[in-house]
């Protein structure tokens, strides 16, 4: 099995090419791929599959994936399947442009959340739209026994993103926040952020299926789009523990730009994975 490793503000990937869609991916062989000690590790997977090769029926939302010629097939360290990786959009983007699979400066990628335009901007930067961000009104979370209130943001995957007084690091994300099942009934990511200058923010993440990440795409375009609120447009700096991307927000949507690496490409030997 090749593979390719990359990383977008430290949120780190394993990429698994797979154009024909003959990988019998299960979440025991993602979980083992993603180990940090017996495996590559990774905060996900990123499955390169031709959309007409997916081989699953897409939800009414991310219908627009069908035209593209490529899928980003997204799965969270624990196998799970996620709608939308923001970063992992963009290492996706950056992997079709090293690997000779695209060779416009802009195309689309197929996600569970929709067709999303890639396009690179600048030395090493890549921009994914994020198409419309909708704020989904107030909610709450319990994190390490406090209870933090939010907002709920869709980005294609659910958030709570929180803003709080306090610097970031005395927040304790060592375990998985609580969220309300009937706001959230498949879960979410979570947030905790604060305005340190205008124009940026400060923030920290809990991911639905991965835990405290170094970065994390949505949640940064959820961040920014709650601390916008309702205004018509915005344009952030968000800095998080792996580095830091920018955030546009306008009437037509949301553009994340950051950094998109490959760091290492090889092979899997046979047998090697504990699953």
């Amino acid at each position: 099995m090749r593979f390719a490793k990359g990383h977008g503000t430290e949120n780190d990937f394993v990429i698994l090419p797979d154009p024909d869609g003959e990988l019998d991916l299960t979440p025991t062989m993602v979980a083992a791929l993603c180990d940090r000690r017996a495996g590559i590790g990774a905060d996900g997977v990123l499955r390169v599959v031709r959309t007409k090769a997916l081989g699953v029926d897409l939800s009414p939302d991310a219908r627009s994936a069908e035209h593209c010629e490529w899928f980003m097939d997204y799965r969270n360290a624990d196998g799970s399947i996620a709608e939308m990786c923001g970063n992992g959009v963009r290492v996706f983007g950056r992997y079709l442009l090293d690997s000779g699979r695209v060779a416009a400066r802009e195309f689309p990628v197929g996600t569970r959340a929709g067709a999303r335009q890639v396009s690179v901007t600048g030395e090493g930067a890549i921009t994914v739209d994020m198409g419309r961000v909708r704020l989904m009104g107030e909610g709450a979370a319990v994190v390490a026994g406090r209870r933090l209130r939010g907002q709920r943001v869709m980005v294609g995957n659910p958030h709570l993103a929180c803003a709080v007084e306090q610097p970031i690091e005395e927040i304790d994300l060592t375990t998985a926040p609580s969220l309300d099942s009937e706001a959230f009934p498949e879960g979410g990511n979570v947030e905790v952020y604060r305005r340190v200058e205008p124009g940026v923010l400060q923030m920290r993440v809990y991911e639905r299926g991965s835990g405290e990440t170094r970065s994390c795409g949505t949640g940064i375009v959820a961040t920014a789009a709650a601390a916008t609120g309702d205004d018509s447009a915005a344009s952030w700096t968000v800095r998080v523990p792996g580095g830091e991307c920018t955030v546009e927000i306008d009437d037509d949507g949301a553009r994340l730009t950051g950094p998109a690496v490959i760091v290492a490409e090889g092979s899997i030997l046979p047998g090697a994975l504990r699953y």
